[in-house]
Order: C-alpha cells, then structure tokens, then sequence
C-alpha cells in the first residue's frame, strides 16, 4: 500500500483506539472506571502532602449522585483513592477492600495514609457534563489542603476543571486526520486503503506501533474471556432486583440443539447477555467503547470468529481498528455517554461500530462500511437511559444483545448495496447529537424516568 504525496503530518487532537477500548470493570464505565480514574488522581496530586490531610470528602453530582449507589460509584471512589486503577484492580479484591474499608470508616490514602472520608450523593448536575466530581482534601483544623473538579465524561474517560475549560487543541501530529465520516472515506478512497490501514498509521504517529498488534490482539484476549466467565456464571446478580442471570443456561440449550436455522444469531445473543451480566455483577470487561454498551462488539466479533468462513486475527485487529475509527467520530461530534445524550450515546455507538467492524472483515468498501456504520446507529436514535434501580441490569443487558443483533443486520444490508444512501453517517451523529441536547434529563441515566419509573423494583 502506498500513502498518496497529498497528506503531509497534520496537528489533531487524537483519540487512541486504546482509548476506546479500554480493560476496566462494571458495572459502568462513566460511573465506575471514570470515578475510580479520577479519585486515583486526586489520591496523586496529593502526595506531596499526606501528613497533612485528615479527612475527604468527595461530592457526586448529577447521574454520579442519581444512579452512583447502583452503579458501584462510591467503592469505585474509595479504591482509586486507596491507589487502585481499574485496568488492574482484581474485582474480588476490591470487593473485599470496600466491605473492609466501609466497615472501618476509614480508607489509606494512596495506599498509604489512614484518613475519615465522606461521600455525598448531589442530584443536581454541573454546568460542563452530569457526571461532575468534587474531591476535597481536609486538615484536621477543617482548611483545606487541597480541592479539585473532575469529570467522568463517558467511556471511562476523565477530564479535570481546566481541562474541561479548555477546548480540545490541535496538539497531535497524525498522518491522516479526520472530523467527519466523509473525511474519512475520502482519505482511504483517495490512497486505496481501508479504513484500518489509515487508524494503524495515525497509531504509529502517537507512539503506538510497536503494541498495536499485540495490545488489539489482548483487548480481543479480555472480551473472550469475559464471554467465558459468563457462560460459566449462574445464579443472581447484585442488588434489589435479583436479576437472574441466563447466559449459561440459554448457552447449554443452545448446544443441545445446532440445527436451528437461527442457532448463529441466537449465540450472538448469548455472547452479548455473557458480557453484560458479568459486567453488571461488577467483574472485567472491556470498555467499548462503555461498558453499559460492552456486549456489542465482543459479541459480534465472536459471531464473525465463529461463523464467518477464514476468520483469523487479522481480520479481529481489522475489525477493532475499523470499530475504532468510527468510535473516534462519535466521540469527536456526539457522546458516547448515557449521562449526556441517553443510551443512544452507549448501546447506539457501539451498535454502529460493531456494523462498520463486520462489514470492513466481509469486504466491505469504505463506503459499505460508512453506510453498515449508519444504518447501526440511525436506528438507535431517540434511545434514552431509564436503568431501573440505578443497576446496569434492566433494560441494558438485553439492550445489547438486540444490539448486537441490528449490527449485523445493519451489516449485511450495507454490503447487500454499493454504499449509496439517503442519510450520511455524519447526518446521523449530528442527529444523535441534537436529539440527545432535546432529550430531558430524567432520560439520561438518572433513574427518575422511563422503565425506571414504571417498574417497581421487587
């Protein structure tokens, strides 16, 4: 492949596929991981003056002080400020640490002072994003030795006060920048490339090339794994509800019985309920690019290993990094936080990067797979957050596995045309963008609407 002479080293804010795909655990990504980054950071800014502090306090504002008890948000807070972070915290520890930690009234901070915490759920929202964080560091005396803003902005990713008051600088140099889908199916039309190729050599540009390879091939390693532990899971999940979990036993009567015409659609709804269900009891999953949306992509890509004839891990590292590009439009334009633009911003996102991934591995034409990419979220729109109970069980573990599902029709119908169609990709994440600024905020992961308000939890 030969890059055209026209697209020198451009300077872009980029955003790393190891971005969007990265290792935590559940249940929430916005409300766990980002949490957990942000108190690690705090917990860091403070080493310098330990001695000093006696006290936290920490106050969860808006869908962190609405859904933040369901959604595991204060342990997660308790563990980062004890030093863990969520791409290596063991989930059985970490239970273990909270039960102690909350029993004691007391948590090491930063893995090393003994100090009194506090943490105070706040409904209202700040003005940058829902999902606001203060985090106080206290003196005996009751000054402050410290204080500091933070926002969980989706995906696990944290921005703090002033990077919130910043606007995204053109401060990365990339090969081939891209704001829009057109950009970007012009760039690989232009230099006879697919989409992946053109994500590998932005990677190589933010340092990123000696691990790509191997770092997609882990991410695929972590979804696999989570799809195992939750086909080998039985019994309830956490909290009032008592989900019970279903994957296991629906991956048993599936074994019994191949010859189903739908037996292949059908695994794919068990690999997405295997993901979600072990992300709601809490255990490791992959952001993807949420993890209320995490079931997607694992489980489409498990329908292209398993199903797709000559499935290898080229196309796995094809399909990811295709998936990737598409991820970097929606959070470059949109949201990818429930919390923002409702569930459209989850399970919508991932629903249109898992299209846009199997149609790139089945051949498709960067204009096929703007078009799979589309259709995945056009039907998405509109999709609000009403978790009932504040837990990352209902509607959102069977949310993903019809989702996984539209994906690959939306797939197959994309590479049934020639990439020609009505509305654009672009269109579509504006849309997105708009109808989630339109949608009222009992509908965004707050738990006041909705299912969340019609069911009553028993």
């Amino acid at each position: 492949m030969a890059w055209t002479s026209l697209h020198s080293y451009v300077l872009v804010m980029a955003v790393s596929v190891f971005d969007l795909f990265s290792i935590g655990i559940g249940p929430s990504s916005s409300h766990t991981v980002g949490p957990m980054r942000a108190a690690h950071r705090f917990a860091e800014r403070l080493r310098g003056s330990l001695d000093e502090v006696a006290r936290i306090r920490v106050e969860l504002f808006g869908s962190l002080g609405a859904t933040g008890a369901g959604h595991g948000t204060p342990g997660a807070v308790m563990l980062g400020l004890e030093g863990a972070q969520p791409e290596s915290v063991d989930p059985a520890a970490g239970r273990e640490r909270i039960a102690e930690i909350e029993r004691e009234g007391r948590l090491r901070l930063a893995g090393q002072r003994p100090v009194e915490f506090d943490i105070v759920m706040m409904l209202q929202a700040m003005a940058f994003h829902s999902n606001g964080m203060v985090f106080s560091a206290v003196r005996a005396d009751g000054t402050e030795v410290d204080r500091h803003v933070y926002y969980s902005v989706g995906g696990g990713f944290v921005v703090d006060e002033g990077e919130a008051a910043t606007a995204p600088g053109d401060d990365v140099a990339v090969p081939f920048p891209f704001r829009t889908a057109t950009e970007l199916v012009a760039l690989a039309e232009e230099n006879h490339c697919r989409i992946a190729d053109l994500v590998v050599a932005n990677e190589e540009a933010l340092g990123n090339g000696p691990r790509l390879r191997e770092g997609l091939l882990q991410i695929w390693a972590a979804m696999r794994e989570c799809v195992e532990r939750g086909l080998a899971a039985e019994g309830t999940l956490p909290g009032a509800l008592h989900v019970r979990r279903r994957a296991a036993a629906l991956a048993t009567a599936l074994e019994a019985d191949p010859t189903d015409p739908l037996f292949a659609m059908d695994w794919v709804t068990v690999y997405a309920l295997a993901v979600n269900e072990e992300n709601a009891a809490g255990g490791r999953v992959v952001t993807a690019p949420t993890n209320g949306a995490a079931g997607i992509i694992p489980a489409v890509l498990h329908y292209y290993w398993r199903f797709v004839p000559n499935a290898d891990d080229d196309g796995v590292i094809e399909f990811l990094l295709t998936a990737a590009a598409i991820g970097q439009l929606f959070k470059a334009n949109a949201s990818i936080s429930g919390a923002e633009v409702g569930c459209q911003g989850e399970v919508g996102s991932a629903c249109s990067m898992a299209a846009a991934g199997l149609a790139a591995v089945q051949g498709g034409s960067p204009a096929q797979v703007e078009n799979a990419a589309e259709i995945g979220i056009e039907h998405n729109l509109g999709l609000t957050c009403d978790p009932v109970g504040g837990l990352v069980q209902i509607p959102c573990i069977e949310r993903n596995a019809v989702a996984s599902v539209k994906a690959i029709t939306a797939a197959r119908m994309a590479l049934f045309g020639d990439g020609t169609h009505h509305v654009s990709l672009d269109t579509a994440i504006k849309t997105m963008r708009d109808t989630g600024a339109d949608m009222a905020d009992k509908y965004k992961e707050t738990s006041r609407g909705g299912l969340a308000l019609n069911v009553v939890e028993c």
